[in-house]
């Protein structure tokens, strides 16, 4: 279902979300990561998380609903239009102030630490965030810079 690099950085996000190491996550965990993160969910938010997993949430559990809902999220031209109503011109990128500025400003606004663990990701070369290639990263995981 997914190539090996991506299934080691999906072990190494569970090894995260784990807090307490015994193999599983549990309320106790999600509380923890949200509370690491500045946020305080409900007890019943926590567990409508828990629900979607049938039984215990272990790693081979974890890939599988992560399978589950990376397939059935919008196609790579969906995602890449939702970019596209920021870039008139259909650059394919956007200066790295102007996203910045959306990701703290409009909608779900993000604190600074989120965006700095976005920028470890989106590839922000010389001030520009390519989409396109933040796009290919997310549907499709790391690819190789070697042509094939």
């Amino acid at each position: 279902m997914f190539p090996q690099s991506q299934i080691q950085e999906f072990k190494e996000a569970f090894g995260m979300m784990d807090m307490d190491r015994d193999g599983f996550v549990s309320e106790a965990d999600l509380k923890g990561i949200h509370n690491d993160l500045g946020r305080n969910p409900s007890d019943k938010d926590l567990k409508e998380m828990l629900k979607e997993c049938p039984g215990q949430l272990n790693f081979t559990a974890f890939l599988t609903l992560f399978g589950e809902k990376m397939h059935g999220t919008d196609s790579e031209t969906t995602f890449k239009q939702a970019f596209e109503q920021f870039d008139p011109e259909k650059k394919g990128k956007l200066t790295e102030e102007y996203v910045k500025d959306l990701l703290l400003n409009v909608g779900d606004q993000f604190k600074e630490e989120e965006i700095r663990q976005v920028w470890k990701e989106a590839g922000i070369k010389g001030g520009v965030f390519d989409y396109e290639a933040f796009v290919t990263l997310v549907k499709r995981g790391p690819q190789d810079d070697v042509a094939q």
